[in-house]
């Protein structure tokens, strides 16, 4: 077969790679499918033209290959791996250390485990944590009148009530009883009011990890089709409107919203967040999509997400993996709004 890549020692390398490994294979195009995560990561090396000149008595297996690559996966652990040693290095120098407050109440399983992530990610960045494991019968005053001892506490920047609470507990009541600087999971009304105003003091943490993830890929939101799955205050809501903010044209879906398809199918940025295993499947997905899935759901032990992962990649251009996505990339930015929650704090008093 003759190969006009040239005769360099790279090129020859590449060469001999590519044939050596892969020509056999490429006689069949569906053995090339099978084998397109192998072929995709010698091609990486190679220009398409000299793909073309080694294999060209299979071009149909070439633009499979070219314009059929599975999503890039956005690995929210190692960006937010790499947020919490920034910080790390920022409060190393600070005088006065970020203080976060974890409230966890009763013994749901889920919750201590979020909760021992949140501690643990203080603990690396170098922020003081105080933990308050409270029994599931505390009285909603006792409760109140511990946030209340917090929000006056001035080691205290930060104050995060893990939710659920129990049933005779007023979730909202407790979330609003933080004060707006120390709501470092931007729950509270006044928290969300002012997002709503283009005047955030802390902006929910789920909401900012969602909009530092699409950034991460490199693509602009200014003028894309944001499409929001979702329409929680915790979640979806702020999600929508931190896209507005960067003037991305946005759709929010819900539980009643017809043809659901209609609209996923034309976002350049989908965000998924109602917490219904597989609830997007690869024919409601735009080719080459921003995907970010932030639902967390259970299956037979296993953690999945509001997006069929594993069959929605083929066609997506991003996609986020449950878990290791948006999860880590939330309690970084949680640490991030506890180091703001300090100077806010000195502006105050």
């Amino acid at each position: 077969m003759r190969c006009s890549i040239g005769n360099s020692k790279k090129h020859k390398n590449i060469k001999f790679k590519l044939i050596k490994k892969f020509n056999p294979l490429l006689r069949n195009q569906f053995y090339c499918s099978a084998k397109l995560s192998k072929i995709q990561r010698i091609f990486g090396n190679a220009r398409k033209s000299m793909i073309s000149d080694i294999f060209p008595f299979n071009q149909f297996c070439l633009a499979y290959i070219f314009n059929k690559m599975p999503a890039k996966i956005i690995d929210g652990k190692k960006i937010a791996e790499k947020i919490i040693n920034d910080l790390k290095s920022k409060i190393k120098n600070m005088k006065e250390k970020p203080g976060l407050a974890l409230v966890l109440v009763g013994n749901n399983p889920a919750s201590e485990v979020y909760v021992n992530f949140k501690e643990k990610d203080s603990k690396e960045a170098g922020v003081y944590c105080e933990r308050y494991n409270l029994d599931e019968n505390i009285s909603e005053m006792d409760l109140l009148n511990l946030v209340n001892n917090l929000n006056q506490n001035p080691k205290i920047h930060g104050v995060l009530v893990q939710l659920p609470l129990p049933k005779h507990i007023d979730e909202n009541l407790v979330t609003n009883s933080i004060l707006p600087h120390k709501d470092v999971d931007g729950f509270t009304a006044v928290s969300l009011g002012h997002l709503f105003s283009d005047k955030t003091i802390l902006a929910p943490a789920t909401a900012r990890a969602v909009i530092h993830l699409i950034e991460s890929t490199g693509a602009k939101i200014e003028g894309k089709n944001a499409v929001v799955v979702g329409r929680s205050n915790i979640v979806g809501k702020p999600v929508a409107m931190m896209l507005l903010e960067k003037n991305a044209t946005v759709t929010i879906c819900h539980s009643r919203t017809k043809n659901l398809e209609e609209n996923t199918k034309k976002a350049d940025i989908l965000v998924v967040a109602v917490g219904k295993p597989n609830l997007i499947t690869k024919d409601m997905v735009k080719e080459g999509a921003v995907v970010i899935d932030v639902g967390i759901n259970r299956i037979g032990g296993k953690l999945v997400g509001d997006v069929d992962f594993n069959n929605v990649k083929e066609v997506a251009g991003f996609i986020t993996p449950v878990p290791g996505g948006v999860g880590p990339m939330t309690r970084a930015m949680l640490m991030e709004n506890t180091l703001k929650a300090v100077e806010l704090a000195k502006r105050i008093s």
